[in-house]
């Protein structure tokens, strides 16, 4: 079975600037150098970035990254 492709989406509203997305995944996210708010990178990450993404999504204090399989 073919892996679905994944989808980011983040509200950088409920971002929290604690920057753990872009230690995490650094390819796919990073942060606002003046307000620490992360900034998406890749919309659509390929397949060696889903486990890093997935984990991303997971710590992030705000709950402010959005995963999906699509």
């Amino acid at each position: 079975m073919k892996k679905k492709r994944l989808t980011v989406v983040v509200d950088k509203n409920r971002c929290a600037s604690s920057g753990n997305c872009a230690e995490i995944a650094g390819v796919v996210f990073t942060q606002d150098d003046a307000t620490g708010v992360v900034i998406l990178l890749q919309e659509h990450p390929d397949e060696s970035q889903r486990e890093l993404v997935k984990r991303a999504a997971a710590v992030c204090p705000a709950q402010a990254i959005v995963v999906k399989e699509e």
